[in-house]
């Protein structure tokens, strides 16, 4: 049986100004399609990007906009600007927007580990949003941490969450347009016993899978790797809590997904944690154990709202461990539609 939920709607009155820096990429191309997907009153839309334009124009609401030089760009004409575009360009113009009264939706994530920064997932810890007023700024976790904390965080609220594992699979979209183009370069290659060429990834990856998600750190983890751990003690505001992370990079264009296994402080049954996603918002539960119906990133999630869970199931030695597989769209919900329900938040409260 499938369980489904729709987010509850927060309803905008008045328009405001906004900027986005990154159309051009798909999460930049993902928020403006959420902006108008979700009705928010957009009064002046301003595209902003780095040198030589890489897009001549966007469609919004049936209208052309071109964009506009960031290097030229009066921050103080929006209200909300969503940086969606490469980190070096986030680090040099997020601190310029905020100090001219715009809220910065860091979208990439340049400032996610900043101690003075909230970083927020909606619906899951709202209470930090207010935080930004310290420097104007809130930045979003990455799509793995956001989609795992997106169903682990009921259970964490219901149980407690002393230690977590994470398998986390992750598609080619999240190197963007130049993740996607590769795998689909290189499966024409193969399938036309042509040699490989690899631009984005070191290793072949169509047909592979590549154990290598960021730069590989010292300690023998990759930086994705290490940013779970650092993100999942920020969202959860506790440091004690173990987390041992894993990322792969697989042959799927969209959608990310994990094998996940916590271990709480007090026993809870599959069937128990179920029925609490049962009534979780944005999570899709997909139950049907006889039947082995479960979630895929190909089948279910590209184009989704939600989040999906299935194969939940308890230790089977009997400690307080429950496993489960999760999957997301890590383009369109757990980055881009995050982004949108803080803007979304921000308007209603705060602005």
């Amino acid at each position: 049986m499938l369980y489904q939920f729709v987010v509850k709607r927060t309803r905008v009155e008045r328009e405001l100004d906004i900027a986005v820096v990154g159309v051009e990429g798909l999460v930049g191309e993902s928020v403006l399609n959420l902006l108008e997907e979700r009705h928010f009153p957009v009064g002046s839309l301003y595209v902003l990007q780095h040198g030589e334009s890489e897009v001549d124009s966007v469609r919004f609401k049936d209208k052309s906009v071109a964009p506009q030089a960031i290097e030229a760009f009066d921050f103080s004409q929006a209200q909300i600007a969503f940086f969606a575009g490469p980190k070096e360009l986030a680090e040099q113009y997020v601190p310029l927007a905020a100090d001219a009264g715009c809220i910065v939706i860091d979208v990439c994530g340049a400032f996610r580990f900043e101690p003075d920064v909230p970083m927020v997932i909606a619906g899951i810890n709202d209470d930090r949003l207010a935080d930004y007023m310290i420097r104007n700024i809130i930045s979003l976790p990455s799509a793995t941490s956001t989609m795992v904390w997106s169903a682990a965080m009921a259970i964490h609220r219901a149980v407690g969450i002393e230690a977590v594992t994470i398998t986390a699979l992750q598609s080619v979209s999240g190197k963007g347009k130049a993740g996607v183009d590769e795998l689909a370069k290189q499966t024409a290659q193969l399938l036309n016993a042509r040699q490989i060429t690899s631009d984005t990834y070191r290793k072949q990856i169509a047909f592979n899978v590549l154990p290598e998600s960021g730069a590989l750190l010292d300690n023998g983890f990759t930086q994705d790797e290490m940013s779970l751990l650092w993100e999942t003690h920020r969202l959860l505001d506790d440091t004690s809590v173990a987390v041992t992370p894993s990322c792969v990079v697989v042959p799927v264009f969209h959608g990310d997904s994990a094998q996940v296994t916590v271990e709480t402080q007090a026993y809870i049954g599959a069937e128990e944690a179920c029925d609490i996603w049962r009534q979780s918002t944005d999570v899709e539960l997909v139950d049907a154990v006889a039947q082995m119906d479960y979630a895929t990133p190909v089948t279910d999630t590209v184009g989704s709202e939600n989040v999906f869970v299935s194969r939940v199931r308890e230790d089977a030695a009997g400690y307080q461990k429950l496993s489960f597989w999760v999957t997301a769209d890590n383009i369109r919900v757990t980055t881009a539609k995050n982004a949108v329900l803080l803007a979304e938040q921000l308007a209603t409260q705060f602005l």
